[in-house]
């Protein structure tokens, strides 16, 4: 755990560029999981074609789910060689492997191309962009925290979530264009291939910045051979465990809020409520937008008034305001569509500021990857993965279109038995 030390302001000379090099996988890896939830409904048509409407539509984001629960392993594998041989080797890697499977998703035939092999590469792909997704969302956080001067860990942190926000932000504007630029018949034809090709761009860059970019101070700091250091899993099992699952708990607010109000919502606007499809796309546009512009916001105040309180301001709006949140959605009433929207986006990049400088601070540098890894994607397959579908399964066998909201509930209660009794860490030095 940390311990209470001065606060640096020169920790890093290098902390500006290593934020870059961290944050940019981000954008990435956002990027390639939204613009596949974006595209839900055109890829039940071309993937599941013998389904009905809302099995095909459950059985995409079924495949969207399958990409998560990849990332457990992928967050061991990720996260052992992460302490064991440096964090920058691992993101480099991760990067790699994210923008190809993204690549290939753009190539790939459909069922009317190969028949049932279609659903089945594709199943495979997703599986290969969760294993990639493990290690960058952890392993981004863990560098750019421990790049961070001790006094700006929060601010530059949340960088790394910004940098998330800015992937969906990417995803609705790419989505937002195609559907401007191309009829539906030639978006189901082929250019529902573009936003997936698009995607090597963003590889491209963020490979070239981070093979620039020094390892982190606090893991150069251990000088100890490679051959001669722990085994960091079984290192985090004797001593980190209880945090770990701590931190997962903590997590499934964000995720939950990530992949239910902010992809999902999207599609229930268009499929259950029966919104404009331009309208559900702009109106989740300028809340991503919002949702970006505060976070840094909220990053900077927890480094001055502490992690807690900052989370707790989210945890407690989720709790409150989910309900009525997603019933005010539910109405389809334009001025309620965006408003609602802008509110949530408020209330997730309070959640969203503070994780990467809060996890990070609750383990020490020889487990920071690893526990920061499997906490995450543990959390991510739980809350996050399921999201979409769960929220789904929620209306069709209620009936009530606010039904999703109850998701948020439930995450925020968790959040919340966590955070209440967790000690401040932001002074402490990690």
């Amino acid at each position: 755990m940390t311990t209470d030390a001065p606060i640096s302001t020169s920790k890093s000379t290098h902390s500006t560029r290593a934020t870059a090099a961290g944050a940019i996988g981000n954008v990435l890896e956002q990027y390639d999981s939204v613009i596949y939830a974006f595209s839900a409904i055109t890829m039940a048509k071309l993937f599941f074609p013998d389904s009905g409407s809302t099995s095909g539509l459950m059985l995409t984001f079924g495949v969207f789910a399958v990409g998560f629960l990849a990332r457990p392993f992928g967050a061991v594998v990720f996260g052992y060689f992460g302490d064991k041989y440096g964090r920058r080797t691992v993101l480099v890697w991760s990067i790699v492997l994210m923008a190809v499977c993204t690549v290939l998703i753009g190539l790939l035939p459909t069922y009317h191309d190969i028949g049932v092999a279609a659903p089945l590469i594709l199943t495979l792909i997703r599986i290969g962009q969760g294993m990639s997704t493990a290690g960058e969302t952890a392993g981004s956080a863990t560098f750019i925290v421990e790049h961070a001067p001790n006094d700006k860990r929060g601010l530059l942190g949340s960088f790394q979530q910004v940098s998330s926000g800015l992937g969906f932000l990417l995803a609705s504007l790419v989505s937002i264009g195609l559907s401007l630029s191309f009829t539906d018949s030639q978006i189901e034809s082929w250019a529902w291939r573009l936003p997936f090709l698009f995607g090597a761009v963003t590889g491209i860059v963020a490979l070239y910045i981070r093979i620039g970019v020094p390892e982190t101070p606090e893991f150069a700091r251990d000088k100890t051979a490679v051959a001669d250091r722990p085994n960091p899993l079984k290192v985090l099992a004797s001593t980190s465990l209880l945090a770990t699952v701590k931190s997962m708990f903590i997590i499934s607010l964000l995720v939950m809020g990530y992949y239910m109000f902010l992809t999902y919502v999207p599609t229930f606007l268009r499929k259950v409520v029966g919104v404009a499809t331009i309208h559900a796309q702009l109106s989740n546009l300028i809340c991503l937008g919002v949702f970006v512009v505060c976070i840094p916001f909220f990053g900077r105040l927890s480094d001055r008034i502490g992690r807690k309180p900052v989370l707790m301001i989210g945890a407690i709006g989720f709790l409150v305001g989910s309900v009525p949140l997603i019933a005010i959605l539910a109405t389809g009433a334009l001025p309620a569509v965006y408003g609602g929207q802008i509110v949530i986006a408020v209330l997730l990049a309070a959640v969203a500021g503070v994780m990467p400088a809060t996890l990070a601070e609750m383990f020490p540098t020889n487990v920071r990857f690893s526990a920061m890894s499997i906490g995450w994607n543990f959390s991510n397959t739980l809350f996050g993965g399921t999201a979409p579908l769960l929220a789904t399964f929620l209306i069709t066998a209620t009936g009530i279109h606010f039904a999703p909201a109850f998701l948020g509930v439930f995450a925020a209660v968790l959040c919340l038995a966590i955070v209440i009794p967790m000690k401040e860490t932001h002074k402490a030095a990690l």
